[in-house]
């Protein structure tokens, strides 16, 4: 194993644009805030997967070398991320948010009327 003294010292800085804006879409696609309880996990994590599943498609492009370009891909993926938004689930930080507001715990974790729930 490799200690961290001797990695590489490539910092993002040095990366050329395009694959700053490739990494930049895939973390978007997979950085999706924690359900703010179990009951909400099943829904956080179908969503994760939906997007794992495109950021894959873009990185797998990128990678065999059969796409348009990096930023093609980038933006391809933001495109199939804006059809399926972080949304259907209370996160922890609209729950702590909630409770800071006094509302209950129950209140808390539920979502909003106008959420369709």
């Amino acid at each position: 194993m490799t200690e961290l003294t001797t990695a590489s010292t490539v910092t993002v800085g040095a990366l050329p644009p395009a694959v700053v804006n490739l990494l930049s879409a895939v973390l978007e696609a997979i950085d999706l805030p924690y359900p703010a309880s179990m009951g909400w996990q099943e829904e956080h994590d179908r969503l994760l997967n939906e997007r794992v599943m495109y950021a894959k498609l873009a990185l797998r492009s990128a990678l065999d070398d059969c796409s348009l370009g990096l930023d093609w891909d980038a933006d391809y993926l933001r495109e199939r991320l804006a059809q399926h938004p972080v949304q259907g689930y209370v996160t922890s930080e609209q729950a702590q948010a909630a409770l800071a507001e006094g509302k209950s715990w129950t209140e808390a974790v539920a979502l909003p009327a106008e959420a369709g729930q």
